[in-house]
């Protein structure tokens, strides 16, 4: 009899083609996306004259530099910008690529078309030349992000070298309360554990309260893994997952389809399988959480206060603590529902998706936001459903900016930035010092945490501003 398996390692495999003497694994690709960054590893095929050894299982998607304000390049000021975009396009027709660029009706964030397409399914392997990646293990799949040349090595072989990593279970106990979402799961124990905490590990969720989430937000909490360090994040495949995949225009159909989920049914941990590393939240434990500082792992409850570093132990740590609250222009003890914002960003291939948006405009319905704001939707299927929702015009009466679909100021990369000193309230993935623009100060929290901060003007729990609707608080509706 073999013995108990992960679910990391059933995938793992299952796509083993070699092991080497040193013990990487040449791992089969299922699925390769590329983006307007990718441009690199084209032009090291064009080197060689090689070309992409499966264009049907290769997509191009342009999401990082594009526009959001408009859907074509007479907009786009920086030629370099332009360029990258058109490089894309020339790249996936001269290799016979599918592209889901600028004039696409299903264009959107990488990480949010895949899945809403059903490219992305239950039990691949799938590599992205972005971080997050990590995303589309929310079917139960192992989807990391690669480099340039790992990107040019999937491009010309549809195989790619990889040292196994360890496995570590992240299980959250119980049921979640109302109001804590997904967000709130990663950067709770992202702060628990730290930066580095997952390094060197694949992680898989698990627990009553992983199970209750929607696939939306099972996404997000996939998304976020590669801020704890983690090599990728994945969620098994139940009925879920099922439920969300059936009639994806990418799946399996008809009988195909139910053999595909009796397949997929397989694909979760053995009872007695043994991972490295065990680590046991309790959902009751969890409350809106925000981030402070630079990095995702300092974050805390909305309730509590900035810390102080000269309380903290680790002289290291007490170090970082400082530098991040003279970056963030913050005061030791301070509430952190005191601190004001400048402006709120609802995107990102984290938190953009319809659930999301919809749980924004439910806070944001019939009030107006105290500072300016910009929401772009996760796909250009999202804009539509959400425009058919009436969510746009919430936005837009709350006094916000509906652009179109983009990575947008997640990065900063096509021009959508936070000006140097400012203060976002941001449903995005990173607060790193400029990662929305040189000298931004970036809070990160759930969409509805995001909208509760554009209401009042400062971080905010959600919680208390929806105990108390437009109407019973006397405000315009």
């Amino acid at each position: 009899m073999s013995s108990p398996k992960t679910l990391f390692d059933k995938v793992w495999q299952a796509h083993e083609v070699h092991r080497s003497d040193s013990g990487q694994s040449l791992l089969w690709v299922d699925r390769h996306f590329v983006h307007e960054g990718s441009f690199h590893a084209f032009n090291k095929l064009s080197e060689r004259q090689l070309p992409v050894a499966r264009p049907d299982l290769t997509f191009g998607i342009a999401d990082h530099y594009v526009p959001t304000q408009a859907r074509d390049l007479a907009g786009v000021a920086d030629a370099k910008v332009r360029s990258m975009i058109e490089q894309l396009s020339h790249n996936t027709r001269q290799h016979g690529v599918t592209l889901f660029g600028l004039d696409d009706p299903r264009q959107g964030i990488v990480h949010v078309l895949g899945p809403e397409q059903g490219l992305t399914q239950s039990g691949m392997v799938m590599v992205c030349g972005d971080s997050h990646t990590a995303t589309h293990g929310a079917f139960g799949s192992i989807a990391f992000g690669i480099g340039a040349s790992e990107v040019a090595h999937v491009l010309a072989t549809q195989t790619l070298w990889q040292s196994k990593p360890k496995v570590m279970r992240i299980t959250v106990e119980g049921q979640l309360a109302e109001g804590i979402t997904a967000k709130d799961i990663a950067l709770t124990w992202i702060a628990k554990l730290g930066a580095d905490g997952a390094r060197g590990y694949a992680i898989e969720y698990a627990g009553e309260a992983i199970r209750g989430l929607s696939m939306e937000a099972r996404l997000t909490l996939c998304n976020l893994s590669i801020e704890g360090g983690g090599r990728c994040g994945m969620i098994a495949p139940d009925q879920t997952t099922f439920d969300y995949l059936r009639g994806r225009p990418w799946c399996p159909k008809g009988e195909a389809f139910e053999q595909a989920c009796a397949h997929w049914a397989t694909l979760c941990s053995d009872p007695d399988a043994a991972f490295d590393l065990e680590v046991v939240l309790n959902a009751d434990e969890i409350a809106p959480t925000v981030t402070w500082g630079v990095s995702p792992e300092e974050a805390l409850p909305i309730d509590q206060h900035v810390p102080d570093p000269v309380q903290l132990d680790d002289p290291s740590k007490a170090r970082q603590a400082q530098e991040s609250l003279a970056y963030m222009g913050l005061v030791a003890g301070q509430k952190l529902t005191d601190i004001t914002i400048d402006r709120v960003f609802i995107g990102s291939c984290t938190n953009a998706r319809i659930e999301d948006l919809r749980a924004a405009a439910a806070v944001l319905a019939g009030r107006k936001s105290r500072v300016p704001g910009m929401v772009s939707p996760g796909s250009t299927l999202v804009k539509t459903q959400a425009e058919a929702e009436g969510l746009d015009r919430i936005f837009i009466e709350a006094g916000l900016e509906w652009r179109h679909s983009g990575c947008s100021m997640c990065v900063g990369m096509n021009g959508d930035l936070v000006a140097s000193g400012e203060r976002c309230a941001s449903t995005t993935n990173r607060n790193f010092k400029g990662r929305q623009g040189p000298g931004a100060r970036t809070h990160l929290m759930s969409p509805a945490m995001v909208a509760a901060a554009a209401i009042s003007g400062r971080l905010t729990d959600v919680r208390q501003l929806a105990s108390s609707s437009p109407r019973a608080s006397g405000e315009p509706s």
